[in-house]
């Protein structure tokens, strides 16, 4: 059971071993496992969204990266939703 108040509360980077508060979605998916529509999703910090992004784009993964805030607004009309479904 986790007592960690941030990981309770506030979505967290994605990169191993940060827990500094993320404030970039990361949208991606496989090519040879997910249907073209589908996206998955990885929470980035500042600090780590250039290397997360550069990880994904060299495998031809990234499909967009958006700030948290834009991603979870239901202003968007997307139906992508929160990032917290992903």
């Amino acid at each position: 059971m986790s007592t960690d108040p941030v990981s309770a509360e506030i979505p967290v980077c994605s990169a191993k071993g940060c827990r500094a508060a993320a404030v970039w979605v990361l949208a991606w998916n496989n090519p040879k496992l997910h249907t073209p529509e589908r996206r998955k999703t990885w929470l980035a910090c500042e600090e780590h969204r250039e290397h997360l992004s550069r990880f994904l784009g060299v495998r031809g993964f990234l499909k967009d990266v958006v700030t948290l805030d834009e991603w979870e607004s239901p202003a968007s009309g997307d139906g992508r939703g929160s990032a917290a479904d992903r």
